[in-house]
């Protein structure tokens, strides 16, 4: 629609001189994107990209749909058709397009009031049925839980794995491994450079929409690194890693945090970047060499997209076979390819995205030990607080000097995150300060306290006739299941009461909006797990002149560490020295030095 329509000289002269136009990037207003796309699906049934609404100066929306060819065709309004009769509406008849207006604004605000809210915090049983929804939807032979799209839904496999290793279930990490490994082996996965597409076209996870996204090479990285300590399967290290590499040549700015996005085009033709035919491979390899690497990647004369080859590993015996080309040749491959054409660089840098890839550098680190993702993750969390901050509000996206709009859901609950995992590798407790101050914050400018859960924006943002609260697990989890997993985490490493009762209202409010639809909700299901099943907590009281860098050597980074610079009634010192209180599956050891 933007090539057909907006970028056309005959329709945007129409769309200027009747219309304010207005263009948003749904990425920095999330929130514009989330109410009029839910009237939208209101009003036509579904939804989608790109969402063109109509609005009368007060922001109501009049007319709404998704793509509207230039001219009428078949069963659809052309745009330049629509143009002209909205317009002729506007000027003859505008009475009645505000009283559509206010009756589509009403009835949104009704349907938004007449939520019920159960009184109930989720459980076990919870979990139990999201766990069979997703084994009901899996797919036995390709991974995945649909069909084509597929979508990789890392936090589902998240879950999985928390599943696994709470219930010894096997299917649990069966599902997840078939998924991570048939996701390798197909198109999705970028044998070349490393990094996933977004989602595969098809059910084999071969032919991706070559769109790569930051965000969701940040969430798989967090799956492939906790299979990897789930499993101790090198694949998976090997995968976290290259992926981590990828975001480090090619969506890294100079200042250490990271872009949005490299688009799925080059010179006006999906996928050319990524295709190859093997008359290139073996001008860049040689005739041997070149002929091996084509049979290992399936690199056909007949192709598997558009005449042209995807690299893939399907043909493989084994779906968990590493790659088993030399990396030289691999970088030869890379650096053709680099050079021959070019893809856009979306170089936005978001808050909440940058702050999934600092939580999937703290999980590479814990699990992989790369010294390197740790530095990559503290210098990322410095920009945030150097440029996308002020005080406790944060800011949605810096690009070229400027910063954009003050904050959603997504920001906060997503560098809320961020801080507790630094803080989990690190025990700085500046860090935990820092989650503590912001949860503060979006608590008071967030939060519903007649109902509870989160809005996705704030007080201080622009205000419109519907406040959302988003709650479903999409693309990535949501704010308010991330913000569940916070204050649980927080409330428990700082023994903070009111953290934890704000996480006993938010659960009941999260159960009263998912129980119909658990298998959306992946994120929340691993929070509930980490509840039911909490990890070894140690409570460490430094000792007089104690080295806390002694102390950090000695703690267990898969374990909830509370550190105390003082002693309290409840944990003291013995002797002077720093003391350990341990406790793990409801029995607590004695303390110890």
């Amino acid at each position: 629609m933007e090539r057909e329509s907006f970028e056309a000289p005959d329709v945007s002269k129409k769309i200027n001189s009747l219309f304010i136009p207005i263009k948003v990037d749904r990425e920095e207003r999330p929130d514009i994107d989330s109410i009029y796309m839910s009237v939208c699906q209101a009003m036509t049934g579904s939804g989608g990209w790109p969402l063109t609404v109509f609005l009368t100066p007060e922001k109501k929306p009049f007319y709404v749909g998704t793509y509207f060819p230039k001219y009428t065709r078949f069963n659809m309004v052309g745009l330049m058709e629509l143009l002209d009769t909205l317009s002729q509406k506007w000027k003859i008849t505008r009475g009645s397009i505000f009283d559509v207006s206010e009756r589509i604004t009403g009835a949104m605000k009704e349907a938004e009031e007449r939520d019920d809210y159960l009184t109930e915090k989720p459980d076990e049983t919870l979990v139990a049925d999201s766990y069979n929804e997703l084994k009901t939807h899996f797919d036995h032979k390709y991974g995945g839980f649909s069909r084509a799209p597929k979508f990789p839904s890392p936090h589902n496999m998240l879950f999985l794995l928390k599943y696994y290793e709470a219930t010894k279930e096997d299917a649990a990490l069966s599902m997840t491994e078939k998924t991570l490994n048939k996701m390798y082996i197909g198109g999705i996965y970028d044998h070349i450079g490393g990094g996933f597409s977004r989602y595969s076209t098809d059910e084999k996870w071969l032919v991706p929409h070559f769109e790569k996204m930051l965000y969701d090479n940040a969430l798989l990285i967090m799956a492939y690194a906790y299979a990897y300590k789930v499993t101790s399967n090198e694949l998976y290290k090997d995968i976290a890693n290259k992926t981590c590499k990828y975001v480090f040549n090619e969506l890294t700015d100079l200042s250490g945090s990271f872009y949005c996005a490299q688009d799925a085009d080059s010179e006006g033709i999906e996928g050319k970047y990524y295709v190859f035919t093997p008359q290139e491979i073996t001008n860049i390899l040689g005739e041997k060499e070149g002929a091996a690497f084509c049979r290992h990647f399936g690199i056909t004369e007949k192709g598997n997209f558009e005449g042209k080859s995807i690299p893939n590993l399907l043909n493989l015996e084994s779906s968990t076979q590493k790659d088993g080309i030399p990396e030289n040749q691999l970088e030869k491959v890379y650096l053709y390819r680099k050079n021959r054409t070019k893809l856009h660089l979306d170089d936005k840098i978001l808050t909440s995205w940058n702050s999934l890839m600092i939580t999937a550098l703290t999980f590479a680190y814990k699990y992989m030990g790369n010294e390197e993702y740790l530095k990559a993750a503290l210098c990322a969390a410095e920009f945030i607080e150097n440029n996308l901050s002020n005080g406790d509000m944060l800011f949605t996206s810096y690009r070229e000097g400027k910063r954009s709009e003050s904050g959603f859901i997504d920001d906060y609950a997503f560098y809320i995150w961020s801080l507790i995992e630094l803080y989990g590798v690190v025990f700085e407790k500046k860090y935990l300060i820092r989650a503590r101050e912001l949860t503060r914050y979006l608590t008071e400018n967030f939060w519903d306290d007649t109902n509870g859960g989160f809005y996705l924006y704030g007080k201080d943002s622009e205000q419109f006739f519907l406040k959302p609260k988003e709650v479903y697990d999409g693309a990535i989890p949501s704010g308010n299941s991330v913000m569940a997993y916070n204050l649980l985490m927080l409330g428990k490493i700082l023994k903070d009461e009111e953290l934890i009762a704000l996480y006993d209202r938010h659960m009941v409010f999260m159960r009263s909006k998912t129980s119909g639809y658990p298998q959306g909700s992946g994120f929340l299901m691993y929070t509930i797990l980490e509840a039911l099943n909490p990890p070894k907590e140690i409570v460490c009281v430094l000792g007089k002149n104690e080295d806390i860098n002694n102390v950090k050597q000695r703690l267990d980074k898969n374990a909830l560490v509370t550190i105390l610079e003082e002693e309290t009634g409840e944990y003291k010192l013995i002797n002077g020295k720093s003391t350990y209180y341990i406790c793990e599956n409801n029995m607590c050891l004695p303390p110890v030095n």
